[in-house]
């Protein structure tokens, strides 16, 4: 089954992100955490890397655990950052040779201290340049690109942003996935200007619970994301651990059903490697392949 055909189907399909832990300890709560989200028959799951590709093996060991536990595809995150054009073939050959399905293809983000991207010699400038990479090369592997409900932060403006996503897709991407979001009318809005722009592959909205309003403030400020005044005053006024996760847990819900009763044909959790939220905010809502 092709990354495309994942979202064919009726219903919505649901994927998980997770990122490399750095002990083995870590791994293996990962890898609890994983059987726990298997009840809500995800298509895949999906794992990141550190900066400047700092742990690409853990995270190809973390996708061949993965695997193994769950006997789904897998997709690794793969960037421009820091390699050469054959240090990136390797990687891919390494992923093809472990079973990694998928590419989540992305140019990256510049290393910690540095301000702006700069090309490594020998390598890449641009994401639709590396999915150009892997359509020439590793054909086998679908493909999925990053897309920007409130538009990249180092792009002008809405329509050069929607220029460059149109440049990924045009160069062999399977599904876009789309960056975090609180609100879901930027999600639609983006939606609506992708299809008026004539890309026409699947749009999969990113969700993250909050469950830590300064960790979301945090990670809400590196990719320029806006959390709702609602939200931030209804978490801003008890800092308990028990009332974050409450009302980060439900505001993820709200958007969830939300999202299902408009039509998206998957939803990508970026869970931070844990399980409680995802299994609050899902339980009993009706997903791809579920009764």
């Amino acid at each position: 089954m092709t990354l495309a055909d994942q979202y064919s189907s009726d219903g919505c399909a649901i994927s998980f992100e997770l990122f490399p832990p750095k002990t083995p300890q870590g791994i293996d709560a990962l890898c609890e955490n994983v059987e726990r989200l298997m009840q809500f028959r995800p298509k895949y799951f999906t794992c990141t890397y550190g900066a400047g590709g700092s742990s690409q093996r853990t995270t190809l060991d973390v996708l061949a655990r993965v695997k193994e536990i769950t006997k789904l595809p897998v997709a690794s995150h793969l960037t421009c950052v820091g390699s050469t054009t054959e240090q990136l073939c390797d990687y891919l050959q390494k992923a093809t040779d472990l079973g990694v399905d998928y590419i989540v293809a992305l140019r990256g983000d510049p290393p910690k201290g540095s301000t702006e991207f700069t090309v490594t010699e020998g390598g890449l400038r641009y994401a639709n340049e590396l999915v150009g990479l892997i359509r020439a090369r590793f054909d086998h592997l679908g493909i999925a690109v990053a897309g920007y409900p409130e538009v990249h932060q180092e792009a002008p403006d809405a329509k050069t942003d929607l220029d460059n996503l149109k440049r990924k897709v045009d160069a062999g991407s399977d599904i876009i996935i789309t960056q975090l979001f609180y609100d879901n009318a930027d999600f639609y809005r983006f939606r609506d200007d992708c299809v008026a722009a004539g890309i026409n592959i699947p749009i999969v909205p990113g969700v993250l619970p909050v469950t830590n309003f300064k960790q979301a403030q945090r990670i809400a400020g590196m990719c320029k994301a806006a959390i709702p005044a609602g939200l931030a005053a209804e978490m801003g006024r008890d800092d308990s651990p028990e009332h974050q996760f409450r009302v980060g847990v439900e505001h993820a819900r709200e958007q969830t059903i939300d999202l299902l009763e408009n039509g998206v044909p998957g939803i990508h959790y970026y869970v931070l490697n844990k399980s409680d939220a995802a299994i609050e905010l899902l339980d009993g809502l009706q997903l791809a392949g579920q009764a």
